[in-house]
Formats: structure tokens, C-alpha cells, sequence
């Protein structure tokens, strides 16, 4: 165990979990969640993915490394007129669709067969309204917001993921400094509080077809990716029947879902974790104990964010999910193809509309399918 390999593990799980725990506590907040729900919410995915990254990194002998779905819990905090026990509902939904797709090869093909395009343009949509939501609380709260933008533009010239960590930091010590936060709480261990599902149509098509979609567009798929790139050949099937189950486990606890991780994946997967392919699986051991020091500390994590003001857990959230915005902008309209369907699926997505009960993400992409199908009948008649 050569100390890169120890360094790149941590180091993976302090980006991983501190660039996106804002947009976690977002969406539990946004499902009226308690404070036990929001730490039980945060304690189970750490648990999540301790017991996955160990057990797959173990097996296959590669650095696999789960993580929360962090767009996924943009989604869940951009749903409006949902309840924890019906999120849970959906979570299991969701995690089971995963599972069945690591199960059920046809199942895999279909989901393969979304367009990319709509896909990233449905996310693209739904981290829209938090990308402008750091805006005007920045503009609201000068003081707070601008030295954490200006922080966040200086460090992202070095490191994108350091970007986000350096914000946080500085958005602390500023409101601690200014003494714009309540009281800060005794510290607690977080016990797993289970919620009782409520299995709804609308909230199935509205929320769990979306975020099992955004789940697997935007980081299963480019998790693979960076391990393929890295020169493993992952066994997916396993790493999706795996990841779906652990989903599963978790949902009655408030988890949302557990993924392959995409962007932090690559700190462990590369050369800097070690010169031989053939033992950076122990960076996965590493990411795995740390994600179960952190379980021990999600309640922690609760009570201090429950203290701080709601305004620097917004513009925390919009910064952490600029990098995923721009690469959704960029695989939705930068591919040369027909961008009105994405448009479309862009626009309704981000409109927040509810139909019917079902949310505005099954309409975006509804009606950027319907749109992608009209032009395919169009171009068929032309050529014809």
C-alpha cells in the first residue's frame, strides 16, 4: 500500500463528498425532511458506498469507486409538491430499474438506446434552476456571495473539484465571522430512521424514470467510461446489479441512489495513484474506509449545515454543479445534430411544470422524444 495510493483514495472522497454535500442537503430540504431524515439521508449513502467501493474493488481488482448521484439529487431538490415517504417510493423504484438493468440485457439496450442528446439536455434543464439560484442569492448577499465566487474563479484555474472545496471553506469562515448563523448544535452520531414508501403513478413517471435516467446518462455511463479509459475492462452488468441493490437497501432510509463515480473516479483510476494498473484497486480500499469514517459523522454534517444560512447552501450548490452544467450544455448541443428536441426537452425540463401530477422532467423528455421521432419521420419522407 504505497502512500499515492492512500492520498488519492482520501483525496477522491474529500472532493466527492465535499463538492456536493450542499446539493444532498438541498433536495432533502426540498421533501420537507427532518433533520434525523436529512443525517439518516446522508449516513446510509456513506454506508452505501463504503460497502460498495470495498466489495467491487476487492473483486475485480480495480480502483471501482461508487458515489451519491449527485445530478440525481439536483433533480430531487428541483421537484415540487413531493413528500419524503413518496421520494422513497421512487428511490426504490429507481434503484430497482438499475439493478434490473445490470439483470436484464434487453432492459440495458433500451436504456442505451435514449438519446444522449436528450438525455444531457434533460439534466442540462434540471441543473439550470440551481446554476441561477447561486446567481441571485450572490447578487442578494454581496458579502458572502462574491468573495465565494471570486474564490471559486481563482482556484478553478488550478482545480475545478478544489474550486468548490476552497468556496466552502470561505463561505464558512465568513459566516461564522459575521455571525450569520444560529447557534451551532452538540455534535451527534446519526441513527438510520426508517420512512415508510408511498408508491405514486405520477411521482413514478415524474421522478424515479428521471432520476434512474440522470443517474445512468450522467454518471454509470461516464463512470464506466473513465475506467475504460484507464485501460480496465469493468464488469458492468455487476457494477450496475451491485450498485441497484445497494439503492435499494438505502431508499427506506431516505438514500436516493448510489452510482459509479465519474469525475472523482479519475483521481483513483490514474497514474498518480500508482505506476501499475494492476494495484491501484487499493486506492478503492481506501475511498471505501473513508466513506465509512464519514458515515460516522453525516449527523454532524446535518446540525452545522441546519445552523448555517440557507442562502450559502444555494450558492454552494449552484457552483458545485457548474462544471456538470456546462458538460450537460456541451453533450446536449455540441454534438452538430438536430438541436430542437433538445432544446425542447432543455426548455420544459427546466420550466418546472407539472402535468397531471408528473413532473416536468418525464415531459421534457417526452416531448424532446416525441419531436427527435418527428424529425427522423421527416428526413425518412425526404429521402424517399
Amino acid at each position: 500500500m504505497k502512500a499515492s495510493l492512500v492520498i488519492s483514495g482520501l483525496v477522491a472522497v474529500l472532493v466527492g463528498f465535499g463538492g456536493s454535500v450542499a446539493v444532498v442537503i438541498a433536495a432533502a430540504g426540498s421533501l420537507g425532511a427532518t433533520e434525523a431524515q436529512m443525517a439518516s439521508w446522508i449516513t446510509v449513502l456513506c454506508i452505501s458506498m463504503a460497502v460498495g467501493s470495498l466489495f467491487l474493488s476487492w473483486r475485480s481488482k480495480m480502483p471501482v469507486v461508487l458515489a451519491w448521484s449527485t445530478p440525481g439529487a439536483a433533480l430531487i431538490a428541483a421537484s415540487i409538491g413531493i413528500d419524503m415517504a413518496q421520494a422513497v417510493g421512487a428511490f426504490l423504484v429507481a434503484g430497482a430499474l438499475i439493478a434490473l438493468t445490470g439483470l436484464i440485457r434487453p432492459l440495458g439496450a433500451a436504456m442505451a438506446r435514449i438519446p444522449t442528446a436528450l438525455a444531457t439536455a434533460l439534466l442540462a434543464g434540471v441543473l439550470f434552476n440551481f446554476v441561477v439560484g447561486a446567481v441571485v442569492d450572490s447578487v442578494a448577499f454581496v458579502a458572502l456571495g462574491l468573495p465565494m465566487v471570486v474564490t471559486f474563479l481563482l482556484v478553478r484555474l488550478w482545480s475545478a473539484a478544489w474550486a468548490v472545496i476552497a468556496s466552502i471553506c470561505l463561505g464558512v469562515g465568513i459566516v461564522l465571522s459575521l455571525g450569520m448563523h444560529e447557534p451551532l448544535p452538540a455534535l451527534a452520531l446519526a441513527a438510520p430512521v426508517l420512512i415508510m414508501p408511498v408508491f405514486d403513478a405520477g411521482v413514478a413517471l415524474g421522478l424515479a424514470l428521471p432520476l434512474y435516467v440522470v443517474t445512468m446518462a450522467s454518471q454509470n455511463l461516464p463512470g464506466v467510461a473513465v475506467l475504460r479509459a484507464d485501460g480496465y475492462a469493468p464488469p458492468v452488468p455487476t457494477i450496475l446489479t451491485v450498485t441497484g441493490v445497494l439503492s435499494l437497501l438505502s431508499a427506506p432510509f431516505g438514500g436516493h441512489t448510489t452510482s459509479l463515480a465519474a469525475i472523482t473516479a479519475a483521481i483513483c483510476t490514474g497514474p498518480d495513484a500508482h505506476p501499475d494498473p494492476g494495484e491501484r484497486w487499493k486506492a478503492g480500499l481506501v475511498y471505501g474506509a473513508g466513506y465509512a469514517g464519514l458515515a460516522l459523522i453525516g449527523a454532524s454534517v446535518v446540525v452545522i449545515a441546519a445552523s448555517l444560512p440557507p442562502e450559502l447552501i444555494t450558492i454552494l450548490a449552484g457552483l458545485a454543479l457548474i462544471g456538470p452544467f456546462m458538460g450537460a450544455l456541451r453533450a446536449a448541443f455540441g454534438g452538430g445534430g438536430d438541436g430542437f428536441p433538445p432544446a425542447l426537452t432543455f426548455a420544459v425540463t427546466a420550466s418546472g411544470v407539472s402535468i397531471w401530477s408528473i413532473g416536468a422532467p418525464f415531459w421534457g423528455l417526452a416531448i424532446g422524444l416525441v419531436a427527435m421521432a418527428l424529425s427522423g419521420l421527416q428526413k425518412a419522407g425526404r429521402r424517399a
